[in-house]
């Protein structure tokens, strides 16, 4: 892979899965349906929410690209988007989030604790489904995976010197928080395949994951409110230390130092503090290290596809790369 990657589309590289992931939306209402009016509510709202289905994605694509022939291969990506939403949901209460993808939050619609309690209802409900599978192997994986994910989230609610955050431990918080659930649905859909292929299609998800991640950290630096559904900027109005500060913070005068520290410590940051802030670490590097991070974990990626034969899916596993490194919103 170049260091210059062509932007693709989603529903591009969906292409060769898009029937199966029609399948996935009626299998999501089937898991998370009941008879509870609140939960009726929040569930249609969540359906509206539900996004790009992307790890649903990567899982039937690994599926098909491993020759895994598993015919539950449905209803374990509606698993994973369910395992997704909850963390979304969890996390936007917890961020105190008003929007996600632009429409209003669970948490904002309705109140912090049905957000709380339906997080908690879906991933009961993906455990349920898992259950009545009547396998461990793919409970083993998504149970491992979850459990990653919510110690990720406490690392970052524990990172408390921001200024002496490290790139190591910035690597360690987006593999348990985001790239372990995109590493853990390649891996879940290739159980039934060769045990290299499976291994193979954990670890590029694992890189992708990363990849993903950081950027979707530089997007909190470079996309407008209208692309993103969020204001830009948000993560540094959190106090958020992502990999464009941290690799900025080394090469920024004191002065500049002085400015992060004060807008790290100002429990509601002005516009143009925010602003400012994001012009430094641009101009200290911040952005184009990212950037070559992102395309290093990009090609390690590629390169642990090479073992799987050629196919569409494996094609579009590719392009899955220059989705996640690419995208705009």
């Amino acid at each position: 892979m170049s260091q210059q990657v062509v932007p693709v589309a989603l529903h591009d590289l969906q292409r060769p899965v898009a029937g199966d992931l029609e399948r996935v939306a009626s299998e999501l209402r089937r898991i998370i349906a009941a008879d509870f009016p609140v939960i009726v509510g929040v569930n249609e709202h969540l359906l509206r929410m539900k996004g790009k289905l992307f790890r649903p994605t990567l899982l039937l694509l690994s599926s098909r690209a491993a020759g895994s022939d598993d015919p539950r291969a449905v209803t374990l990506a509606a698993v994973v988007e369910l395992i997704h939403l909850a963390t979304l949901v969890h996390d936007d209460s917890v961020d105190h989030s008003a929007l996600r993808r632009g429409m209003p939050t669970i948490n904002a619609l309705f109140s912090h604790q049905v957000a709380v309690i339906m997080g908690d209802y879906l991933y009961s409900r993906a455990i349920i489904e898992l259950v009545r599978l009547d396998d461990i192997a793919p409970l083993r994986v998504f149970a491992r995976v979850t459990n990653e994910m919510t110690i990720g989230e406490m690392r970052q609610l524990e990172a408390h010197d921001k200024l002496a955050y490290s790139e190591d431990q910035y690597d360690e918080l987006i593999r348990a928080k985001t790239a372990s659930l995109l590493s853990g649905a390649c891996e879940v859909g290739a159980l039934r395949a060769a045990v290299d292929h499976r291994a193979a299609l954990a670890r590029f998800g694992m890189r992708l994951g990363m990849a993903f991640q950081i950027a979707d950290d530089l997007l909190d630096y470079t996309a407008a409110e209208s692309v993103t559904g969020k204001p830009s900027g948000l993560d540094l109005r959190e106090h958020k230390v992502t990999l464009p500060l941290i690799a900025a913070l080394g090469s920024m005068s004191a002065a500049d130092r002085g400015l992060v520290a004060e807008l790290m410590t100002t429990p509601d940051p002005a516009d143009a503090l925010v602003v400012e802030v994001i012009g430094r670490v641009t101009a200290a590097g911040g952005l184009d290290y990212a950037r070559r991070r992102a395309l290093e974990l990009a090609q390690q990626a590629d390169a642990e596809l090479d073992i799987l034969p050629a196919s569409p899916a494996r094609d579009a596993l590719r392009d899955s790369i220059a989705y996640a490194v690419e995208r705009r919103s």
